[in-house]
């Protein structure tokens, strides 16, 4: 029997309030880029798009700061109370990808 890819298994039920917090960014950033699209498809000034593309960025990049805050105070927090010290290097690991 194959092994299971072990983050098929791992999972995070979230309280409905930051579920819907984060759905709402999501939905907010993808009508950005829709926009986004929209503008191009109208052949827009492209420093106009640009202007557009940096505030989609700067949305995704505030949804990666609420995401990881939240995955530091419940997830990262649980697993060292519970021992789980390699939680310790899967973040430091996340923390280089998203500095890049």
């Amino acid at each position: 029997m194959p092994d299971e890819c072990p983050c098929a298994q791992r999972r995070k039920e979230r309280p409905a309030a930051e579920y819907t917090d984060l759905i709402h960014r999501l939905n907010r950033i993808e009508g950005q880029i829709r926009g986004i699209r929209g503008m191009v498809e109208r052949s827009a000034y492209c420093t106009d798009i640009l202007t557009q593309v940096a505030a989609a960025n700067a949305a995704l990049s505030a949804f990666s700061r609420v995401l990881l805050a939240e995955h530091i105070r419940s997830c990262v927090a649980a697993d060292i109370r519970a021992g789980k010290d390699e939680t310790v290097d899967e973040l430091i690991v996340t923390l280089q990808r998203l500095m890049k």
